[in-house]
């Protein structure tokens, strides 16, 4: 059958009507927006410790971050756009990860932040890297977060390396310490925390003189206090959080035996005092964050008056601290992105930022780059001290446990 000219002149005409009309269309017809981002919003997303042992951690992480970003919202969003946040659980389980991962990818956010622990950690950098979704902020300082590189992962705080490292170099060379054990939760964190110690006393020829371990996620500790406790150790590094270490130092404490003991930033300062305050005085705890009554620091001041404003006058920690500063460098980062926002050029702004000041002093310059997404690598060593966290000036003066 043949086609009249003019019929045909009528629908080719009407094809490259309809083409060209779809130019104009919206972004569900036309080119999709980036995952989490509306016109008028950014969906972060996170998947943390919010019921179970390890609880105060994760609630602290999202304390510290929403303060931030209502703070950033009530000043307009970041390039028009309000800051939203979807929070998820995974209790500090390894085999919730991927369930938690993916209740995430189905509320479409743009980027995850703020998350909790080693274990739970490395299962979400194949996550990350499959979904082509930026991780930004754990409160993890493991080494296999950190190397290799992980495109999607960035990591700010300090590493356990760096955080042992100052213990081991504070105690061998300043306090005379050399008979130094390790009582470590048997799992991805305690290991990671461990090597770090090997390393550390590497440095110095030497090595820990004992190993004791005890389960993720259980207060089941008197065996390996035992066999710690068998080499007569002058110092014990307890890897674990809140709930685990407290419960080591009441059993050591009631059998009589007081070593110097000292923990990492993991700890949650804040939890342990919270629940045995006169069992934790003398205890040597490095942190990644300045003390939070630092208000000569700019970052410090501005978290001390968001959580005021914004979340009902909450009790500062030094958890909730590290939260707001991951929060912050993901919001600078979004901001340097642009309006056109993408998850590859977040991931550019980010390792755009080179000995960054944010607000934390000059020994907490925070630095990124294509071959290193770590950000910070300075702790301080704080000791607790009349049931408060104290900086430590010189090791050879702390209080006797």
């Amino acid at each position: 059958m043949s086609i009249h000219p003019a019929s045909w002149c009528v629908r080719k005409l009407c094809w490259a009507m309809l083409a060209s009309s779809l130019l104009f269309l919206s972004p569900a017809w036309g080119q999709k927006e980036s995952s989490g981002v509306t016109a008028d919003t950014i969906k972060i997303g996170s998947c943390n410790a919010l019921t179970g042992q390890s609880s105060f951690l994760g609630l602290q992480m999202i304390i510290g971050a929403r303060a931030y970003f209502s703070m950033v919202n009530a000043q307009g969003g970041v390039n028009g756009r309000k800051l939203e946040l979807e929070t998820k659980d995974d209790g500090y389980d390894a085999g919730r990860a991927a369930g938690c991962w993916e209740s995430l990818q189905k509320a479409d956010v743009f980027a995850a932040a703020f998350f909790v622990g080693t274990p739970t950690g490395v299962k979400y950098i194949p996550l990350a890297e499959s979904s082509h979704t930026p991780l930004v902020g754990l409160f993890t300082g493991a080494q296999a977060l950190i190397e290799p590189v992980h495109h999607h992962i960035f990591n700010i705080r300090a590493s356990y390396f760096d955080e042992t490292r100052a213990q081991m170099d504070g105690l061998w060379d300043q306090a005379g310490v050399r008979k130094i054990a390790v009582l470590y939760q048997n799992d991805a964190f305690g290991t990671a925390v461990l090597e770090g110690v090997k390393r550390a006393l590497a440095k110095h020829h030497s090595a820990p003189v004992a190993l004791g371990t005890f389960e993720h996620n259980t207060l089941e500790v008197q065996k390996g206090l035992e066999e710690v406790r068998a080499a007569n150790p002058e110092a014990v590094v307890l890897v674990g959080p809140y709930a685990p270490v407290n419960a080591i130092l009441k059993q050591a404490h009631a059998a009589g035996w007081h070593p110097r003991f000292l923990t990492v930033s993991f700890v949650g300062t804040e939890g342990l005092l919270r629940i045995g305050a006169q069992d934790a005085e003398g205890m040597v705890i490095t942190q990644v964050v300045p003390p939070y009554d630092r208000t000569d620091l700019a970052t410090v001041k501005l978290y001390r008056e968001a959580l005021e404003k914004h979340m009902g006058n909450t009790q500062p920690s030094f958890v909730s601290l590290e939260g707001f500063v991951d929060a912050m460098v993901l919001t600078d980062a979004i901001r340097s992105a642009g309006r056109d926002l993408t998850r590859d050029k977040l991931i550019a702004a980010l390792e755009a930022m080179h000995r960054k000041d944010i607000g934390l002093g000059p020994n907490l310059l925070l630095s990124f780059s294509p071959t290193d997404h770590k950000g910070l690598d300075s702790v301080y060593t704080t000791v607790i001290k009349g049931g408060k966290a104290v900086v430590v000036e010189d090791w050879k003066q702390l209080p006797k446990d």
